[in-house]
């Protein structure tokens, strides 16, 4: 029981933090004109909505509602973002570096929640998948910054 309980909260926990992703690119996309990008966000987008689909059906057969909420320390980011902006513009290369830091924040939730004991192994296999295609995400983010100029 406690296992469960502690599985349905770090489950919730990366709803909430895919929230926070899905929000980030959200923003991202309203702040740049190039399509590349847009294009590119709009998969980040879709790829986190898919995500937090799967997470939140495990939390259901493990008896609980899923998270829908976004975390408070995500909020707090978007709005530092959205203020930085209106002091420095919103050039593709400091849109990808925002995006950047979210992989960043979202990898080390996903290797905190592996790092966990009581995670199923049917879950941590879950988590395995997802952490391997938001590494390559990560990555691409980068790949995309490192490419533009400031």
């Amino acid at each position: 029981m406690e296992n469960n309980k502690a599985t349905i909260e770090t489950l919730n926990d990366l709803v909430q933090i895919n929230n926070d992703r899905i929000k980030g690119y959200e923003n991202a996309v309203k702040e740049t004109e190039d399509a590349e990008l847009v294009s590119v966000f709009n998969n980040k987008i879709l790829e986190s909505q898919q995500f937090r689909s799967t997470l939140t059906e495990e939390v259901q057969v493990l008896g609980a509602d899923g998270d829908t909420s976004t975390s408070v320390s995500g909020t707090i980011h978007r709005t530092w973002l959205e203020l930085k902006a209106k002091f420095t513009g919103h050039s593709s290369h400091s849109i990808l570096e925002d995006c950047e830091f979210g992989e960043d924040a979202i990898k080390k939730a996903y290797q905190s929640a592996l790092d966990g004991e009581h995670l199923p192994a049917y879950i941590r296999d879950i988590l395995n998948d997802q952490k391997m295609i938001l590494d390559q995400s990560h990555d691409e983010i980068k790949a995309l910054r490192d490419s533009v100029a400031n």
